[in-house]
């Protein structure tokens, strides 16, 4: 049984930052792709970043590229957010999530992951 817990969320101010984790259990940490997706109120869900098995690969979205970072700890088994610049257009749930895959690239659709965290709200004041 795979299970995905994030923290780190809550209250920021704009411009200011935030550092999402997300602690990955189960099987071998090091076989998983990870990835973050956001859902805004009455929006779908969407890509943010996602980081390869190795963490070699990675891949954002436009609309964070320069102010987010993925980075994993394969001994920690967790992957972390690091959200600079925040606005309020971040506002959002934030979900991790994981898929046992040892492809070159990092995954950038919903369907490609097996394993979803619950969410953590971020809210970014103006």
């Amino acid at each position: 049984q795979v299970q995905l817990e994030e923290s780190g969320g809550g209250l920021v101010q704009a411009g200011g930052s935030l550092r999402l984790s997300c602690v990955v259990s189960g099987r071998i940490f090091s076989s998983f792709a990870l990835g973050w997706f956001r859902q805004a109120r009455g929006e779908e869900r969407e890509f943010v970043a996602g980081i390869n098995w190795s963490g070699g690969s990675i891949h954002y979205a436009d609309s964070v590229k320069g102010r987010f970072t993925i980075s994993r700890d394969n001994p920690m088994k967790t992957v972390y957010l690091q959200m600079n610049s925040l606005t309020p257009e971040d506002t959002a749930v934030y979900f991790c999530a994981a898929a046992a895959d040892l492809g070159l690239g990092p995954l950038l659709r919903e369907n490609d992951y097996d394993y979803w965290g619950q969410g953590i709200q971020v809210t970014v004041s103006s």
